[in-house]
């Protein structure tokens, strides 16, 4: 088992963990077993991060740790026992071995172990299987301790070991996600993996490592053994991300993008006309970069990516001079049927359906009246024009031009606000 001294974290250890992970850690070892901080968090602690969840791994069994905590809740087979500290949630999981994964997703059935570094072998990368110990200094603490103050706790947490039986901690220095052990057996394990792959490396700003970037593309047909909720999971996870526009790249070029989203990928080397420089994936994806620059929210962003979707099917010759007639509605429906497939939720696919529906309204000065600002408003609404606007915003970034808010938006802006106070609809008028 490969250990390293945490001789830099050690000193903030006291500041990330939190006071409830501390107890799961002392209660456990006050009853004889071991207790580590495991996966993500460990992941997050070293690249200097807070991380949201705390996972931690134990050689005792799920009956074993009820007793240590009777306000606890297990209903899986897989050895997970959520404990109830204060307001928070921990997972406590006995370490285990998986056996065949006949589904590409969960193991058929799993085998307790007493070997931690066993239970770090069945995770999916280098940088999630890590793992460092947090009662190795608690266990001297005697029930006769429960006064023992905050500051009792920092002197405890100091000189914690990390355990790294598979070169995490180079793997993070050196920005790689590189899969534990054989690449292909974990993506055939658990099929999600690639779709992580991709997510990990949009996140933390990583490159995949070669034989695992290979066994992505060659395993990337077993993604559809997974459900859609799961991939909408981190599809979404991927465009929230700061380098969202490379990360969808990512996904079409190792081949998911085809089983993820293909609706988008019908747009590549898709020619547009004079008024774009770049094919109809290019932009969209474009748009979507500008979108995760400005900060915009979900909606925004996926609106972005899609707005020009129904481009492939609207399109009307070839060169300068195509034409694109009524995208923008063919678009929207587009969008909502691979929404819908996605699973996401009806109000989710309604707003990014109207966005793109609307997105082309038009702006220049001398001709938008406030009757036509007015209607757009009233079949927009107005909690939604400045996601319009934003949506608006992304699309000429995308296509190229130097200014994302010329005058005549500006103007457009004014009267949507001004319009705005006036009675659209019936329900506005006392």
């Amino acid at each position: 088992m490969a250990v390293c001294n945490l001789e830099y974290y050690s000193t903030r250890m006291h500041e990330v963990i939190p006071q409830e992970v501390i107890h799961v850690g002392r209660e456990l070892a006050r009853a004889g077993f071991a207790a580590y901080a495991v996966g993500g968090c460990v992941r997050d602690v070293l690249l200097g991060r807070t991380p949201n969840d705390w996972d931690v791994a134990t050689n005792a069994k799920p009956e074993e740790i009820q007793k240590v905590f009777p306000k606890s809740f297990y209903e899986n087979t897989f050895g997970t026992v959520t404990v109830f500290a204060d307001d928070m949630e921990i997972e406590v999981t006995t370490y285990r071995v998986d056996n065949a994964y006949s589904d590409k997703r969960h193991p058929d059935s799993v085998r307790y172990t007493h070997d931690l570094t066993e239970d770090l072998a069945r995770r999916d990368f280098t940088v999630n299987a890590m793992a460092f110990h947090i009662t190795e200094n608690i266990q001297l603490i005697t029930n006769n301790d429960k006064q023992t103050t905050s500051n009792s706790y920092e002197s405890l947490v100091m000189g914690y070991t990390l355990v790294d039986p598979f070169g995490g901690q180079k793997d993070l220095k050196e920005k790689i996600v590189r899969a534990v052990g054989n690449a292909s057996e974990r993506f055939n394990e658990d099929a999600l993996r690639l779709m992580r792959a991709v997510r990990f490396a949009t996140q933390l700003s990583f490159t995949i490592e070669e034989q695992t970037l290979d066994a992505v593309k060659k395993n990337a047909m077993l993604i559809r053994a997974v459900s859609q909720e799961r991939i909408r999971d981190e599809l979404v996870k991927v465009v929230m991300c700061k380098d969202a526009a490379d990360g969808i790249d990512l996904l079409r070029q190792v081949g998911l993008l085809e089983f993820v989203l293909p609706e988008l990928l019908d747009g590549y080397h898709i020619s547009q006309n004079k008024h774009h420089i770049f094919d109809v994936y290019e932009h969209n994806v474009r748009s979507l970069r500008y979108s995760a620059e400005q900060g915009f929210s979900f909606t925004v962003r996926f609106a972005a990516l899609l707005h020009d979707i129904g481009k492939p099917k609207a399109k009307q010759g070839d060169g300068p001079n195509a034409t694109f007639y009524n995208h923008d509605m063919i678009g929207a429906r587009i969008a909502s049927r691979a929404m819908s497939r996605l699973k996401f939720s009806n109000k989710e696919i309604e707003d990014v359906e109207r966005l793109i529906r609307y997105h082309l309204f038009y702006y220049n000065v001398d001709e938008v009246t406030a009757s036509s600002v007015r209607r757009l408003v009233r079949n927009v609404g107005p909690e939604n024009m400045d996601d319009l606007i934003s949506v608006r915003l992304a699309d000429r970034i995308g296509s190229g031009v130097p200014k994302a808010e010329p005058y005549k938006l500006r103007h457009f802006r004014y009267m949507v606000e001004k319009v705005s106070k006036d009675p659209i609809s019936v329900k506005m008028l006392k």
